[in-house]
């Protein structure tokens, strides 16, 4: 078997989290959450990727989820499980990615041979996924794979999602950035949420930002003008470059072929769905 490329295993990744993550910037979630009576956006978000873990409490998601204020967390959980239950928000996720990818994508694409050749090399993929010492990948991995191949493929990069972000929670805590100094240090890279969107949607205050602005500094991660210092690019170069290592296992179950052919499909789809309006304009830079 051939070996990976330096990366292959990140870059098919960023080419599936996109069909993953675009659920929690679409309408249909809340849509089909409504009903139930769950409208806040927080809400909604927790209940469906938090569901399942089953009806855990504010504590747990904190803990899972990691880089969210858990003041935020503790105003919606536990009691969105008396408006839903856990098993009633996974229904309702797969109908909202079911009408979410056909908009997005289009009739044609989802019943393509294009889709469910990627969908069967994703959740090959999964195959080599680990579940031990990773809470949010175990708990999707017991979940039954759809029939349809759209959604066979979404339920596969949910599984590469949460197996990758598993892991890059535990090179998080070795290198001791707390859940607001992980995402601010992100965002300084330029690479994560913009600092608008980091308080809108993980709860964060202005001062909490300062606060973890001035413990980086303390440290030499975060330069007065906002920037990272050398120290602090290295560092974040280090966090990827460990968790690609802890996510590699997928990737070298897969092989070489089948990685650059998995990153081929996923991320034409991934295009398609941004070029549709998956995502905000203004959600990723230092802005």
């Amino acid at each position: 078997m051939m070996s990976l490329p330096a990366r292959a295993g990140r870059h098919c990744y960023g080419a599936l989290n996109p069909l993953h993550s675009a659920l929690y910037f679409a309408p249909d979630l809340a849509k089909e959450l409504r009903p139930h009576g769950v409208d806040h956006p927080s809400a909604v978000y927790f209940a469906g990727r938090a569901a399942p873990l089953g009806a855990v409490g504010a504590a747990t998601v904190s803990a899972t989820f990691y880089n969210f204020r858990p003041e935020l967390v503790a105003r919606h959980v536990p009691r969105v499980w008396e408006l839903v239950t856990p098993a009633a928000a996974l229904e309702a996720r797969l109908r909202a990615t079911d009408s979410m990818l056909h908009r997005l994508l289009g009739q044609d694409a989802l019943t393509s041979p294009e889709m469910t050749e990627a969908a069967d090399l994703a959740l090959r993929a999964a195959e080599g996924c680990a579940w031990y010492g990773r809470p949010l990948y175990a708990a999707h991995a017991a979940l039954p794979v759809p029939r349809e191949p759209h959604l066979r493929l979404w339920h596969a990069a949910t599984l590469l999602r949460e197996h990758r972000g598993d892991g890059h929670l535990a090179v998080l805590l070795r290198e001791r950035l707390d859940p607001l100094e992980a995402l601010v240090s992100h965002t300084a890279s330029g690479h994560g949420m913009t600092p608008s969107w980091v308080l809108t949607t993980r709860g964060w205050t202005q001062q909490d930002w300062a606060g973890a602005q001035d413990r980086l500094r303390r440290r030499g991660l975060l330069a007065a003008d906002g920037e990272l210092t050398e120290d602090g690019m290295a560092l974040r170069k280090e966090i990827e470059h460990e968790t690609d290592r802890l996510d590699l296992a997928p990737y070298e179950h897969l092989g070489a072929d089948g990685v650059q052919r998995l990153t081929e499909l996923a991320g034409a789809f991934a295009l398609r769905a941004a070029e549709a309006g998956a995502f905000p304009a203004d959600l990723f830079g230092k802005g």
